[in-house]
C-alpha cells in the first residue's frame, strides 16, 4: 500500500507534463526551454560572426547613382545619402545602426527601421529592435499583404525600411537562431558544464560507497565536506574519508569528454553558417580568406540591403532611374602586388586609362586621356571594313586590292 502512495506524485507529474529540473546543466543538456537570442549570442563562435560581417557592413559606403541615357553618374547632395553613412536622424549613428541591424537579421525575424518623412522628405532612418515589432498578415497566399505594428500603433510596410533573411512573405525572415537550434544548443550546454566544471575546480562528481552503516552526526559531516569541496573555495578543498569509505567517480573530466575538441568543431560548424573559413573565425585569416568573406558572407547581405534600400527608400517616381548600391571597392582591392598587377594588364589591354586607374586608388586624375598602340599591331574596324597599319600609316579597305588578272575593285585603295 505504501508503494503505490509513493508512486502517486509521480504519476500526476507525468500527466501535467511538467517537469522539474533541479540542475540548471540537466535543464540546457535535455532541452528544457527554448533557444533565445539572448542565449545565442553568449555562444564566441555565433557572436564573434555576426560581429565581423556586421563591422564590415558598417565600414562601407553606401552610395546613391543614377542611370541615365546610358550613363551612371554619382548623387551625392541627396540628404538620404547621410543618413545612411553618417547621421540617422536617431541617437543611433550610421555605424551603430548597421550592426544593430545585421544583428537583428541574424538572430531575430528580420531588421526593422522606420522611415521619418516630413512633406516627402526624408528626415530621418530609425532602428527598431525586431523584439518591438509585430506583424498582422492577412489570409491570401497569392496577393499578400501586412502591416506593422510598433508600440501598439499600425504603420504600412512602406514606413519601414525591412531587411529579412529567408523571408517567404516580405513581412519577416528565418533566423539562424530558430533554423540551427540544435546546433545553439549544444554549444551552449557545453559553454555550462565547463562553467559548473571551472566552479568545482575541475573535481568529478561522484558518490560514496561505505561497507558500513553512517550515522547522521558522520554523514553530515561528509555532506558538508564535500559542498567545501565543490564550492571552489581553495583554502579547505579537500575531504578525509572514514575507515570503509570509499568514493566512485560518476563524471569525466572536461579532457575526457573532450570539451576542447567539441568546441574547435562547434566554431567550424558556426562558421558554415556564415560561409567564411574556420580561419577568419579564429583570428588567422589570410589575404585570401578576407577576400573570401567580403565575397561569400559581407557582400551577398549587402546585396540584399540594396534590393531593401531600392524598394524603401527610393520614391516611385525615382525608381527604374535611381538605385542605391555599397562601394565595395575597397573590399575586392587585395593587396597591392595583385592589385597594381591587374592595374598594368588592364592598361596594356587599353580597357582602362591611366586617370581610371588613379580614380580607383583615390589619386588626382593627371588629365591624360591616350590610348597606347603599339607599331607592331594592325587595326582593323569591322564596320567599315578600314584597316590601319601604324607603323606605315597607311588605311586599306578590305577587298579593295585585286589579285593578279582580277579587275580593279570599285571605290577602294589606299590613303
Amino acid at each position: 500500500m505504501g508503494l503505490f502512495k509513493r508512486k502517486e506524485p509521480l504519476q500526476e507529474r507525468a500527466v501535467t507534463g511538467e517537469v522539474v529540473f533541479e540542475d540548471a546543466l540537466l535543464a540546457a543538456m535535455l532541452g528544457n526551454g527554448a533557444i533565445t537570442k539572448k542565449i545565442a549570442l553568449q555562444i564566441p563562435a555565433l557572436s564573434g560572426g555576426i560581429d565581423l560581417i556586421a563591422n564590415i557592413v558598417a565600414g562601407t559606403p553606401v552610395k546613391l547613382y543614377r542611370e541615365k541615357d546610358g550613363k551612371t553618374e554619382e548623387v551625392k547632395d541627396d540628404p538620404r545619402v547621410r543618413l545612411l553613412n553618417d547621421e540617422t536622424g536617431d541617437t543611433l549613428n550610421a555605424h551603430d545602426f548597421w550592426v544593430a541591424m545585421v544583428r537583428d537579421y541574424f538572430t531575430g525575424k528580420g531588421a526593422y527601421a522606420y522611415i521619418h518623412k516630413e512633406k516627402g522628405e526624408f528626415k530621418g532612418l530609425h532602428y527598431v529592435d525586431e523584439e518591438q515589432v509585430s506583424i498582422t498578415k492577412n489570409t491570401d497566399p497569392i496577393f499578400k499583404d501586412y502591416k506593422i505594428l510598433v508600440g501598439g500603433a499600425a504603420y504600412e510596410a512602406f514606413d519601414f525600411l525591412k531587411v529579412l533573411r529567408n523571408t517567404k512573405d516580405g513581412a519577416s525572415g528565418v533566423s539562424i537562431v530558430e533554423e540551427n537550434a540544435m546546433l545553439i544548443d549544444i554549444a551552449y550546454s557545453s559553454m555550462l558544464l565547463e562553467r559548473n566544471m571551472g566552479k568545482r575546480g575541475g573535481s568529478k562528481r561522484g558518490f560514496l560507497k561505505s561497507e558500513k552503516k553512517i550515522d547522521q552526526a558522520q554523514l553530515d559531516s561528509l555532506r558538508t565536506a564535500f559542498r567545501r569541496l565543490y564550492s571552489g573555495d581553495s583554502s579547505d578543498n579537500f575531504v578525509v574519508l572514514n575507515n570503509n569509505v570509499d568514493f566512485k567517480e560518476a563524471t569525466d573530466t572536461a579532457a575526457e569528454m573532450q570539451l576542447h575538441e567539441n568546441k574547435t568543431v562547434n566554431a567550424t560548424e558556426f562558421a558554415k553558417i556564415f560561409h567564411i573559413s574556420p580561419e577568419v573565425m579564429a583570428g588567422k585569416a589570410s589575404e585570401n580568406d578576407v577576400a573570401s568573406l567580403a565575397r561569400l558572407a559581407a557582400i551577398p547581405l549587402m546585396v540584399a540591403i540594396q534590393c531593401a534600400l531600392n524598394r524603401d527608400l527610393l520614391l516611385e517616381k525615382e525608381k527604374g532611374e535611381y538605385y542605391w548600391a555599397f562601394d565595395t571597392k575597397e573590399l575586392l582591392k587585395g593587396d597591392m602586388k595583385h592589385r597594381f598587377d591587374a592595374y598594368k594588364t588592364a592598361l596594356d589591354a587599353n580597357f582602362m586609362q591611366i586617370d581610371e586607374v588613379r580614380y580607383a586608388e583615390d589619386l588626382e586624375p593627371l588629365g591624360l586621356c591616350w590610348i597606347k598602340l603599339g607599331l607592331q599591331d594592325v587595326l582593323y574596324d569591322p564596320k567599315t571594313k578600314q584597316i590601319y597599319t601604324p607603323n606605315t600609316n597607311q588605311t586599306t579597305v578590305m577587298n579593295s586590292r585585286a589579285l593578279p588578272g582580277d579587275p580593279a575593285p570599285k571605290g577602294g585603295g589606299n590613303e
